[in-house]
């Protein structure tokens, strides 16, 4: 064999001869991050989940740009996979302002990704907050860092630095007590890292809203409940669905994180009720889900292997981390196997679905799947990436499922034959 091979084109194929082909992939926030494309590759993934976050959230990404990115991951010997995100601006949550150009230029968006062969497209509807925790850096067991949700901490910024209109009435008297203590106990330094800290911006982005900002954001959805949010989302989707079919696109809607109301903001991909109603708002096989053990995870009420079999048919892309939580809604990132969610469990039902989807149509069921936030580890802890998503704890995580996936897939494909 060549040691100074180059052959960007040749890809071990899936072991163990079952129905589903895991696509190992890899979150790239674009040629500004820190890490490489050919970090990424060394750290075994083959297929790229990115996007193009120098666009403004509602114009159109035109095939060029699309382009531009596409050849610079296939340069480096990947392949991009899925669209993580395409954004869909707060006008179209809200459906306010210019909600209906940002319609039309989402459909026009999907089209030119298709044109461009990339037919997976995640994306969410949480207002205006993507994801929440109280603390970027909890100092791990093993001396690495993670990150966590404690309610106290969070009603401490909700009640005292936002002083939200009823805040109160969202949490009981105990959390109220602590969250009052633990303010009183903080300086101005930590009580200016605690807004930071919740005010973080999307991923990408590495900037956090300023509180006026913030504010501003909260008005605008004054008047707007969980089912008025369904009623946006369900007309959005009879819009862009039937383009997404027709062009071949799966949509992959991300579950709220975490999986309830916050800041009086509504949620609703939170439970598999939620995601049962989103995938029966149209009836299509582009109307799918992105199965986040993760954020759905950090919800005690939540069952994932259940989710799993529950929502398999209509599962266009997978985020596999555990966590450990409470039914006091606290929550933080766990190592792989030893958090509260069935990691075999959730993977044993998404090969399952393999083999029903391979029976179906004859072919091998492609399913692109990330590690989805790792621990900030070795050399790495003090550099700066965006919480979550450092390369070691990745590069881990991503061996961590290879070895589970490809082992699952070896004996039951044994136990079919």
């Amino acid at each position: 064999m060549n040691e100074n091979s180059n052959n960007t084109n040749s890809q071990t194929p899936p072991l163990g001869g079952g129905g589903v082909e895991f696509i190992y992939s890899w979150r790239w926030f674009g040629p500004d991050e820190r890490i490489t494309l050919s970090e990424i590759r060394q750290a075994g993934a083959t297929g790229i989940v990115s996007a193009l976050h120098q666009i403004p959230v509602g114009d159109v990404w035109e095939k060029e740009a699309i382009l531009e990115r596409k050849e610079m991951i296939e340069a480096a010997g990947l392949s991009w996979e899925v669209v993580e995100s395409l954004p869909v601006s707060e006008d179209i949550k809200r459906q306010t302002g210019d909600y209906l150009t940002h319609i039309e230029n989402y459909k026009i968006s999907i089209s030119n990704l298709a044109e461009c062969g990339i037919q997976t497209i995640c994306y969410n509807f949480m207002p205006v907050l993507d994801w929440s925790r109280t603390n970027l850096k909890v100092h791990f067991r093993d001396g690495s860092q993670t990150s966590g949700f404690q309610l106290y901490v969070f009603a401490a910024f909700d009640l005292f630095i936002l002083k939200r209109n009823g805040a109160e009435n969202d949490y009981s008297k105990e959390v109220v007590a602590k969250a009052k203590e633990y303010f009183q106990s903080l300086n101005d330094d930590g009580k200016k890292h605690l807004e930071e800290t919740i005010l973080y911006g999307l991923p990408g982005s590495m900037k956090t809203y300023s509180l006026d900002e913030f504010k501003t954001h909260l008005a605008l959805y004054k008047g707007i409940d969980r089912k008025k949010l369904k009623e946006h989302l369900r007309f959005f989707l009879n819009h862009v669905i039937p383009v997404a079919e027709k062009c071949g696109v799966k949509m992959a809607v991300h579950p709220d994180d975490p999986p309830w109301n916050l800041l009086g903001l509504p949620r609703i991909v939170s439970t598999v009720d939620d995601l049962q109603e989103i995938t029966e708002m149209i009836d299509s096989p582009s109307n799918g889900v992105t199965l986040c053990t993760g954020s759905l995870g950090v919800g005690h009420f939540n069952n994932l292997t259940e989710i799993a079999e529950k929502l398999a048919p209509c599962i266009h892309f997978v985020h596999l981390r555990n966590v450990i939580r409470d039914s006091g809604l606290n929550f933080q990132e766990e190592t792989f196997f030893e958090g509260d969610i069935d990691m075999v469990g959730v993977v044993k039902a998404l090969i399952e679905e393999g083999f029903r989807r391979q029976k179906e149509t004859g072919e091998p069921c492609r399913l692109p799947v990330r590690p989805d936030h790792g621990h900030q580890m070795l050399d790495e802890i003090g550099k700066e990436n965006y919480p979550g998503y450092s390369l070691y704890g990745r590069m881990k995580n991503l061996a961590e499922i290879k070895g589970l996936t490809i082992g699952l897939i070896h004996v039951l494909s044994e136990k079919k034959n």
